[in-house]
């Protein structure tokens, strides 16, 4: 406020922030002079303010989550079982305030998951799954605040082993399976990874639409797009047979797990669902095939994927030898 002072002079007496704050006194010899320094003294305490500030975002960790699915969750394949790994992990923090979140809460819960037996690659998951719910909800500007988990660092990870079956291998599964499996479709769907190098659940998807001009056409594939791969006349004909006969494949992965264990063929853990995938592109590189027609007929979204089987290419790295220094 200004007011008049008994010696004619006018003095500005305020608290810039309120009671309790610190007192701005100072007189002047006119009160035009004492109002133009109320003034500065009032826009200096107000600059970096927002000039509408906005309330606390205080929307938990779970409403964050539900909110990412019905925006990005729900149109993914794996969206459902996202959501539910991401409610799990909530829960474990206790549903904190989405903002308040750290990266130690992160780094407690995976401590907690490796003690339970979590892999690392699964734990990898996670942690994307939880940046992703933040860095969405940021891009459609749901969130002002940047993602607190931003600088929680992936789990390096070692190369992980590719097994392949050999030709001899490859016999001994299948007469295991025609010896003992009672499962109709295992047999066939076994023949067809082995030709196309289709991950299983892409062969059991298979229906009489998708068996054309000697090609199987693999649709719901996991980068969502689909791809045609010619196979043999032979096979094309007897695979039209048996969809006539049978209408579809039924689920039969557990019934080659059970035949794969039965052969006695040793494999290194979970990698029982794509030894014939990687099977399959072993020996096509073995057998003289390049990487990238390769990659066109795994669907795989990098050639740097791909690159995992280049070793087996009866070139490569040939120039090591004799190229080296000559001693």
């Amino acid at each position: 406020m200004i007011k008049k002072l008994p010696s004619g002079r006018w003095q500005v007496d305020l608290r810039t922030d309120g009671r309790g704050s610190k007192r701005i006194r100072k007189s002047f010899d006119s009160k035009a002079e004492a109002k133009r320094f109320e003034t500065f003294v009032l826009a200096k305490r107000a600059e970096g303010r927002e000039w509408n500030p906005t309330k606390a975002d205080n929307r938990t960790l779970k409403q964050l989550i539900n909110l990412w699915f019905n925006a990005k969750g729900v149109h993914l394949k794996d969206g459902e079982r996202r959501k539910r790994c991401l409610d799990a992990m909530a829960e474990f923090m206790g549903n904190p305030i989405a903002r308040t979140v750290k990266p130690a809460s992160f780094l407690a819960y995976r401590a907690h998951k490796i003690q339970k037996g979590a892999s690392k690659k699964t734990l990898n998951n996670h942690l994307g799954y939880l940046n992703a719910v933040y860095n969405q909800l940021h891009r459609l500007n749901e969130i002002d605040y940047e993602n607190p988990i931003r600088k929680v660092e992936m789990i390096r990870l070692d190369e992980r082993e590719l097994s392949w079956l050999t030709v001899e291998q490859i016999r001994h599964l299948l007469k295991t399976i025609e010896e003992f499996s009672h499962n109709p479709h295992v047999h066939l769907l076994t023949r067809i990874c082995l030709a196309t190098g289709a991950r299983w659940g892409e062969a059991e998807n298979l229906q009489l639409r998708h068996v054309q001009e000697g090609k199987l056409t693999f649709v719901n594939t996991k980068s969502g797009k689909s791809r045609s791969v010619p196979v043999s006349k032979e096979l094309f004909e007897e695979i039209g047979k048996h969809l006539k006969e049978h209408g579809c494949f039924s689920f039969s992965l557990s019934a080659f797990r059970r035949a794969l264990d039965r052969s006695c063929i040793a494999l290194p853990p979970g990698q029982a669902a794509h030894v014939l995938r990687h099977t399959f592109a072993s020996h096509f590189v073995m057998n003289g095939g390049d990487i990238l027609s390769l990659q066109r007929i795994l669907g795989h979204s990098s050639v740097g994927i791909t690159m995992r089987y280049a070793h087996l290419s009866k070139g490569y790295l040939s120039a090591a030898v004799g190229l080296g220094p000559r001693y």
